[in-house]
């Protein structure tokens, strides 16, 4: 059974399995509790009325060259004509393999436009497993970054698809779109930092060669449905093998409704810009970015700022003292970096609006120092690549850091399941379930997963677990798969990441549930130190006097970093198979 089959199957009975929606008393007085009746059927029609509307505007801003909404449109016709013209059609999978570079959001919109589907790639993935994102996706083309081109060449020989042959191979360079400043940029990326290894694929074509080409062709205008597919969104695989979530126009278009809905609490308290300018510092592959970025930036008549490497915290700094910033989306960690940075605190945050945090737990000593240090309070929400992405946000007239992922967006529900599927109580921890029309279609050719993962009432399991309290917010208190069982007592580690990071002399700190003969886990402490005088003593005691005793760690391990996924996120599982390998 689809996740279709499962919605339809749902909304023959609305109430079944539904929950008293205790959320709504909570929602500010201008948040309707069902979203209104569409105003595009596609994501390009929506871009379209954008660029119509907002045509002199910048849309998108990087390394100091802005491409404005008119050649938005323009010349993501070109690009949609030459992809039509090398006889890809409707519903085919095209991959885009790129940082956050102007070409990026210039070949969805082109992709969208020609009505195909954006396969969003990783650009550090290894050459295995591009291969396998893209076999799985069955792309027959890919848009692609230079700098990765190398990648793409060892991974050839594994990719079984006969469509995705070299002349469907679409290479771009960093100056692309920087005019005559274009050719210095490509210089230093080449031959001053040697960003590009070298790499060999005849009869692949460049991105400049495509949009001139392109330029004198008709461009595409295929009929396209809310139900048609948009995005193949692939799962982060932090808990699992990568799954592609699919995504359709609609999907994404009633998200960025219950986004939109959602900000307008914000203007009305704060004020609105004349001209809003975004951070995009997540990278564009990531669905936070994509749609809390790219799309509603786009929906607004916003300009993103797009950053290519947040990992440069000095150089991401002063990128942020050109431009005055009202929308900052970020992760936990990238917060907590950005604050480390002496030159940050000294920027300009009066026109800073709303600074919005997710994609893992935002801590709350990082809340209170990024409130102390900025004056803008962290907004936490939660999504998933599968529900395009935000289920839930803290209400944007909130005055404090609540520690929950909020209310439930519009026209959509979260209902606290046991493992057998029954709604649990008010403050009672179980599997933090969702429906709404922001749930993706299914997962890609995985249709048994898609059964597993929907409720026959129509919820998705988010895989998190967590409780509601009586006004209608969720807290989550962590992965199912990462809570650590001590002795029949469960153990949450963001709980004790949270307290473990508001000491002063720890950066970072993951933890995770080790095997032991006793008690079945313990738990054990990874830790990146600020105070290089730490030790694992001054650790222990700290514990001792916040923790109850099967919370506090059995070992303590120092480390310089600890691993992340390419958005940020501690990945906990690595340090697990690290650790048991051992």
């Amino acid at each position: 059974m689809t996740a279709n089959n499962v919605l339809e199957e749902a909304s023959e009975n609305t109430n079944q399995g539904a929950t008293d929606k205790i959320w709504l008393k909570s929602y500010a007085p201008e948040v309707p509790e069902n979203l209104p009746s569409p105003a595009f059927n596609s994501i390009p029609a929506m871009i379209a009325d954008a660029c119509k509307r907002f045509e002199d505007r910048p849309a998108f801003t990087c390394m100091d060259k802005s491409l404005t909404y008119r050649a938005l449109h323009e010349q993501s016709g070109w690009l949609a004509a030459w992809l039509s013209a090398k006889g890809l059609v409707k519903g085919d999978r095209v991959a885009v393999m790129m940082p956050n570079i102007l070409q990026y959001p210039l070949s969805i919109a082109a992709i969208l436009r020609a009505g195909l589907v954006v396969v969003n790639i990783n650009p550090l993935y290894t050459p295995r497993e591009l291969a396998q994102q893209l076999n799985d996706a069955g792309a027959k083309a890919i848009i692609i970054l230079e700098n990765f081109a190398g990648t793409l060449e060892k991974a050839l020989p594994e990719i079984k698809i006969p469509e995705l042959q070299q002349p469907h191979i679409l290479v771009a360079s960093m100056g692309d779109m920087h005019g005559l400043k274009g050719h210095l940029i490509n210089l230093v990326v080449r031959r001053v930092k040697k960003l590009v290894p070298q790499w060999h694929l005849p009869n692949h074509t460049r991105f400049k060669t495509a949009l001139n080409t392109g330029r004198s062709m008709a461009v595409p205008m295929p009929i396209l449905k809310s139900s048609d597919l948009a995005f193949l969104q692939y799962t982060g695989g932090t808990t699992g093998v990568s799954k592609g979530a699919m995504l359709s126009h609609g999907n994404i278009l009633a998200n960025l409704d219950q986004m939109r809905l959602w900000l307008d609490v914000a203007y009305r308290i704060k004020g609105k810009p004349e001209d809003v300018n975004y951070i995009c510092a997540l990278p564009l592959y990531h669905v936070f970015a994509l749609t809390v970025n790219a799309m509603i930036g786009i929906q607004q008549g916003a300009r993103n700022i797009l950053i290519p490497n947040p990992r440069d915290i000095k150089a991401f700094v002063k990128e942020l003292q050109k431009y005055p910033f009202h929308i900052f989306p970020a992760l936990n960690t990238l917060f907590n970096a950005l604050m480390n940075n002496p030159d940050f605190k000294n920027l300009d945050f009066k026109p800073l609006i709303l600074t919005l945090g997710g994609g893992m737990a935002v801590q709350k000593p990082v809340a209170e120092r990024w409130q102390q240090m900025t004056g803008c309070l962290i907004t936490e929400g939660y999504g998933l690549s599968e529900t395009s992405p935000v289920v839930a946000a803290n209400g944007l007239d909130a005055t404090q850091f609540t520690g929950t992922i909020g209310l439930p967006m519009p026209s959509t529900e979260i209902a606290i399941l046991d493992d057998e599927g029954a709604h649990l109580p008010l403050g009672e921890i179980g599997e933090i379930c969702v429906r709404g029309p922001q749930l993706m279609l299914g997962y890609w050719k995985r249709d048994d997963d898609t059964a597993r993962s929907i409720t026959k009432h129509g919820f998705f399991r988010t895989g998190d677990l967590g409780f509601m309290d009586e006004k209608g917010y969720t807290k989550i208190v962590d992965r199912k798969k990462d809570m650590i069982l001590v002795s029949g007592f469960n153990v949450y580690p963001n709980e004790l990441e949270e307290v473990l990071v508001a000491h002063d002399g720890i950066k970072e700190a993951a933890a995770i549930g080790v095997p032991d003969a006793i008690s079945g886990e313990v738990v054990k402490l990874f830790i990146v130190r600020k105070n290089p005088e730490l030790r694992e003593e001054d650790v222990k005691a700290y514990c001792a006097e916040r923790l109850t005793n099967y919370k506090r760690p059995r070992m303590i391990e120092f480390r310089d970093e600890l691993p992340k996924s390419n958005v940020g996120k501690i990945l906990r599982r690595k340090l697990r198979d690290e650790s048991s390998s051992e």
